[in-house]
C-alpha cells in the first residue's frame, strides 16, 4: 500500500473527499515549486500532481502550456525537477504523482526514470499519451516498485473503460469533458451516469478532473466521486500571485474548506 492508497484510505474512514492539486514544476521557478507543495499541503490539499513540463502537449489547455513553457524558457530539467522531490519528500509524507508525457520518459530512459522515481518518493504517474496497448512497454520497470499507473478514462471510452482500468492502481482519473484542460462553464452532459459506470467497473477510488475552477465545482462533483482534482484555476492562481505561498495556501483553503 503506497502513500496514495493509505491518503484515500484515511479519507475515507473520515468520511472526507479528496482534494487533489495540480501544478507545473519550475512554475514560475524550481523554489516556488518547493514552497507552493508545502503551502497547498497547508492548505488542505490531499495528494499533489506535479506536471512536468513538455514542449508539444497534447491534454494541456492554453494556462498550463503557457506555465510549462515559462519552465522549459528558464532552462528546468529532470535533473531539477527531481532533487526539488528529494528535498520535499524529506520533510513530507504527502503523495506526489508526476503527470508526464511518455517521450520524456523514454527520453530519459525508462529505467533511468522509474529508479529516479523511486529514489524522490513519487508515488504515481499519469501519462496521457500512453495508449492502452502500449503499456506493457512500462510495466516491466514497475515490477517491484510501489509507484502506481493512475489510468485515464474519458465520457468517450465506454466499452474500453474496463480493459483501460486494467493494471491501474491508486486511484482512476477520470476526464469530466472533452477537449484539453481548462476551466469550463459545463461540463460533460452525461457526466453523472460516466462517472457511475466507471464506479461499476473498479475498485479504486474515483477522481474527477478537467474543468474544476472553484468552490462550487468541487461541491458539486464530490457527491460522485472520491476525488476531485485542481489544475488550471490553480496554475492560473499561480502566475497571477507570482507564485506566493501564502496566497495559494489561501486558495486552496477556500477549495477544501466545503
Amino acid at each position: 500500500m503506497n502513500r496514495i492508497d493509505k491518503q484515500f484510505q484515511l479519507l475515507k474512514e473520515n468520511n472526507q473527499k479528496a482534494l487533489i492539486t495540480f501544478m507545473v514544476a519550475g512554475h514560475p521557478s524550481i523554489e516556488a515549486t518547493e514552497a507552493l507543495i508545502y503551502a497547498k499541503e497547508r492548505g488542505g490539499a490531499h495528494i499533489i500532481e506535479i506536471g512536468i513540463p513538455y514542449s508539444d502537449p497534447l491534454a494541456d489547455g492554453p494556462v498550463i502550456q503557457k506555465a510549462a513553457q515559462q519552465a522549459l524558457d528558464k532552462g528546468i530539467r529532470l535533473g531539477d525537477i527531481f532533487a526539488c522531490m528529494e528535498r520535499v519528500r524529506r520533510k513530507t509524507q504527502i503523495p506526489l504523482i508526476f503527470l508526464v508525457y511518455y517521450n520524456t520518459i523514454f527520453a530519459y530512459g525508462i529505467k533511468r526514470f522509474i529508479t529516479a522515481c523511486q529514489e524522490a518518493g513519487i508515488d504515481g504517474l499519469i501519462i496521457p499519451d500512453l495508449p492502452m496497448e502500449e503499456k506493457e512497454e512500462l510495466n516491466p520497470f514497475l515490477h517491484g516498485t510501489d509507484i502506481a499507473i493512475i489510468p485515464l478514462v474519458a465520457p468517450t471510452s465506454k466499452e474500453r473503460v474496463k480493459a483501460l482500468l486494467q493494471g491501474g492502481r491508486g486511484f482512476v482519473y477520470c476526464i469530466s469533458s472533452l477537449g484539453v484542460t481548462g476551466m469550463r462553464q459545463e461540463f460533460h452532459a452525461e457526466l453523472d451516469s460516466f462517472l457511475s459506470s466507471v464506479r461499476e467497473a473498479t475498485a479504486l477510488p474515483i477522481a474527477v478532473g478537467f474543468g474544476i475552477s472553484g468552490k462550487e465545482d468541487v461541491k458539486k462533483m464530490q457527491p460522485y466521486v472520491d476525488g476531485v482534482i485542481v489544475g488550471s484555476a490553480i496554475v492560473r492562481q499561480i502566475e497571477e500571485s507570482g507564485g506566493n505561498p501564502i496566497e495559494i495556501e489561501a486558495f486552496v483553503r477556500m477549495l477544501s474548506d466545503i
